[in-house]
């Protein structure tokens, strides 16, 4: 049967590619709400793209609430298996791309464009792996719902929607992670920041974009300070972030800020723009007062190159799911006002009422206030679980290695679905991009992930 399967989704490798560069195309970042489009018309139009996709290729389909759409192949029994994808994508700013983030680009092997690893790709890959089942006539006792959903990225507010008046499958996975299977995940905060300040040098302050991935971008104008104070700073920056200055005849200095963006998961692989640029500030003669008091904070709390947050109070580990991870991934500061937002992740085993309070006794030490964002405890499913063992299974057939379960400090698409489990689509410690600059997968992942998804549709559900 897997030969049958491999053999078919090979030779539809063309028309999956195809379906891909369709979704690619479609900026479908989140805007504003619109009539019939809640998450903004965007990713409602890649909602209305997939669906029609998956007609034309004899699935049942229907949109929930304009915010989640499903794709049914169920030719005997209940549906007990769904797959749980999302057409939402983070931003992407093309400056900062080889390639157009908003085409698909076919090189050397790899499908680049927004969205192709997170998750428009595994989307398609799960299409196909239906597709094949139905067409090739394999017998199924239990129906599988495809989910496509519109707001992942920001809160999966769509699946809220969804379930409250839909029950999702008693068995479901989401490609919106990584091989073999992940079965923990940590608990997240996400913690908007707040503060006043009188005065001082800097006259304002931004940088970060997104609240879930390393800034690489930052950017501060200063006042009443010299070429020669400016200078003698930047050399004694040691952070490995890029340095830039633009000398106004105004007599404003703006300082540009280059690092490197990572999700906020794994925020050691990145190069903090936001912390950098503190730093290389608290460096340079800004004056005493409100505004140096709060920068200086900053760095004591939430120093260059640390992501455990051990200078915050906050370093917390566990056997089961690793250390705590800390993001400091937005900040701002103009007009006498401060805004940011902290992106925590934390073990399975540490309390979400102790974290906050940790959080907060260190923006506090800053002069700044912790303001609720999002707070979610840990997801863990049992390893033993049959569920996990047939997916475990299917990794091992088709990959012919060890299948393992991990745990990260990502949240999936299933972190608050009971039972669920992430099942794909990334591979060991390649970095694909995600949420960064030219974002990728191979064309061989892509297949392969269809063959085993197709596999596991049959095992579950056959």
């Amino acid at each position: 049967m897997k030969q049958k399967i491999t053999e078919f989704i090979y030779s539809h490798r063309e028309e999956l590619v195809n379906t891909v560069k369709e979704l690619v195309e479609i900026p479908s970042v989140k805007g504003a709400p619109e009539k019939d489009a809640p998450f903004g018309a965007e990713p409602r139009r890649a909602l209305d793209k997939m669906l029609e996709i998956c007609a034309q290729h004899g699935l049942v389909t229907d949109c929930h609430d304009d915010v989640m759409g499903t794709a049914d192949y169920c030719p005997a029994g209940d549906i007990e298996l769904g797959i749980l994808c999302h057409l939402d994508v983070v931003p992407a700013e093309p400056l900062n791309w080889t390639y157009p983030p908003f085409q698909l680009t076919r090189r050397d092997g790899k499908l680049i464009g927004r969205g192709t690893i997170d998750d428009k790709g595994p989307c398609a890959a799960a299409l196909y792996a239906l597709y094949c089942v139905k067409e090739l006539g394999i017998p199924l006792k239990k129906g599988v719902r495809l989910l496509f959903g519109t707001d992942e990225e920001n809160g999966s507010g769509d699946l809220e929607i969804y379930r409250r008046s839909h029950t999702l499958p008693p068995m479901v996975f989401t490609p919106d992670g990584s091989f073999p299977v992940i079965n923990i995940e940590k608990g997240m905060i996400r913690s908007s920041i707040e503060g006043e300040y009188s005065g001082g040098s800097v006259v304002s302050f931004t940088g970060g974009s997104i609240p879930n991935a390393v800034p690489d971008k930052a950017e501060a104008v200063l006042r009443g300070l010299t070429r020669d104070q400016v200078r003698a700073a930047i050399p004694a920056n040691s952070t490995g972030a890029v340095l830039t200055v633009d000398y106004g005849d105004d007599g404003l200095i703006t300082l540009h800020c280059s690092g490197r963006s990572a999700h906020a998961s794994t925020p050691q692989t990145g190069i903090n723009a936001v912390t950098a640029l503190i730093e290389t500030l608290n460096r340079l003669p800004l004056g005493e007062g409100a505004q140096r008091d709060i920068l200086r904070g900053l760095e004591r709390q939430f120093p260059f190159g640390e992501t455990n947050g051990s200078s915050a109070g906050l370093k917390l580990s566990d056997e089961q799911s690793g250390a705590l991870t800390l993001t400091f991934s937005k900040f701002s500061m103009k007009n006498g006002k401060v805004s940011g937002c902290i992106d925590i992740r934390y073990p399975v085993t540490a309390e979400l009422p102790d974290v906050v309070n940790r959080l907060s006794a260190a923006l506090n030490s800053a002069g700044l206030r912790y303001v609720k964002n999002m707070e979610e405890q840990p997801h863990y499913v049992p390893e033993d679980s049959e569920f996990v063992q047939k997916l475990l299974r299917v990794y091992e057939d088709v990959e012919g290695e060890p299948g393992r379960c991990i745990a990260i400090g990502g949240g999936t698409y299933v972190h608050d679905v009971e039972g669920g489990v992430a099942f794909g689509a990334e591979r060991g410690d390649i970095d694909y991009h995600m949420h960064g600059n030219d974002e990728f997968i191979t064309e061989e992942e892509l297949l392969k992930d269809a063959v085993l998804f197709a596999c596991a549709i049959v095992d579950i559900c056959g």
